[in-house]
């Protein structure tokens, strides 16, 4: 294969729309549970992403899909791949 044609995965995440007052960039929060190293017990954990959304498509509550990408401002590295389910 052609060094041009391969590209690395990029991770990938699913998370909740959280902030859209930004142009062309939303906040998303992703949940997961974590096992506590000593204890064994199942904490929730979330993380807090910055991502570009170039249209301003996404509103608050939406589900969407992310992926890493080079550095696009001071906290942005990830970019919106798809919307997948919508705020009711």
């Amino acid at each position: 294969m052609d060094m041009e044609t391969t590209r690395n995965t990029r991770r990938e995440r699913i998370g909740v729309v959280v902030s859209n007052s930004m142009e062309k960039s939303i906040v998303i929060t992703v949940k997961q549970k974590v096992k506590h190293p000593i204890y064994g017990k199942f904490v929730n954990k979330t993380t807090r992403f910055m991502a570009h959304d170039e249209e301003n498509t996404c509103n608050v509550g939406d589900t969407v899909k992310i992926s890493e990408t080079r550095p696009l401002s001071k906290n942005k590295r990830w970019r919106l791949i798809e919307i997948i389910e919508r705020a009711k």
